[in-house]
């Protein structure tokens, strides 16, 4: 099943490949990276955070998937502890989203791009 992907999907995908340099950042491996997110896409406070999101090949995004505990582990040595708990935190906040907020999040991203690509 292919995940339906929204303009800002696309947008943090681009700018994930850019920081990134195209670098899975569990196995180093360099190819093409997908956008693994630590709490589900389906959270709207996190799904566009930079902290939530990595950039892994595809049999890392597979791999850490399948194995939660080691998904965890790796989020946790990426943020730091407090970095970590600080993320489990946000993605419990409820909040809608607005258009402000996708207003807000599509010109945050056009720019960290812009500026990778100087």
């Amino acid at each position: 099943m292919k995940i339906k992907l929204s303009p800002l999907d696309k947008l943090l995908t681009t700018y994930l490949r850019l920081k990134t340099g195209n670098t899975c950042e569990y196995c180093a491996r360099v190819g093409y990276v997908e956008t693994s997110h630590f709490h589900s896409r389906r959270k709207w406070i996190t799904r566009y955070d930079e902290e939530n999101v990595a950039g892994l090949c595809k049999a890392c995004h597979f791999y850490l998937g399948e194995h939660p505990n080691k998904h965890a582990n790796f989020f946790k040595k990426r943020l730091g502890s407090v970095g970590y708990e600080a993320l489990n935190i946000r993605a419990e906040i409820i909040k809608k989203r607005t258009q402000e907020d996708v207003e807000r999040i599509r010109e945050s991203l056009k720019e960290k791009i812009r500026i990778l690509e100087l």
